[in-house]
């Protein structure tokens, strides 16, 4: 390899980190549980990108969601040994926040994670690839190597459950407001 092709190669995948970094790294938290274990699980998967491991993918968005799930499941395999102390709880008993949002959301962007913790993992992850990774349902099936009718079903599902756990939230806001 050319020291010119090297280059367009860590160009390439330097612009999809900066493109897909954080829906990847959401996608990962929600299946680890936790940020640095998703932040790991990227890196796994650029390095290899970076290293030439691995051919560049086309269509990359879709081969990203999948190597970094592939990640993430052998990573967990690797810790089934681990025994949490806590339900994903910090030594200050407070979960890794996903996101990353303005200091003025910081509420309820960490009730909206709570709300997706709570989902199902099915669908969970379809929630995060639809909503933060930005993918079809027929990009999602083919990660997920389930029918396009399954997808549709729990993106369906995880926004009404989403929906009915956020109601409460909104309605005893307004009542705290006046």
């Amino acid at each position: 390899m050319t020291k010119s092709s090297a280059k367009t190669r860590a160009d390439q995948v330097r612009e999809w980190y900066e493109q897909y970094g954080p829906a990847l790294v959401a996608y990962a938290s929600s299946i680890l549980g936790e940020r640095s274990s998703a932040e790991d699980a990227l890196q796994q998967v650029f390095l290899k990108l970076l290293r030439g491991a691995m051919e560049l993918p086309s269509p990359a968005r879709p081969y990203l969601f999948s190597a970094v799930r592939n990640a993430a499941l052998s990573m967990t395999r690797k810790s089934r040994r681990d025994v949490p102390l806590a339900d994903e709880a910090g030594p200050d008993n407070k979960c890794e926040q996903w996101f990353q949002a303005p200091a003025e959301l910081g509420y309820w962007s960490a009730k909206l994670e709570g709300a997706i913790r709570e989902l199902p993992q099915e669908q969970g992850e379809v929630l995060i690839m639809r909503i933060w990774g930005e993918m079809s349902f027929d990009e999602i099936a083919t990660v997920l190597a389930i029918s396009i009718n399954t997808v549709a079903s729990r993106y369906r599902y995880a926004l009404a459950k989403l929906r009915e756990r956020m109601q409460p939230l909104e309605v005893g806001n307004e009542h705290t407001a006046k």
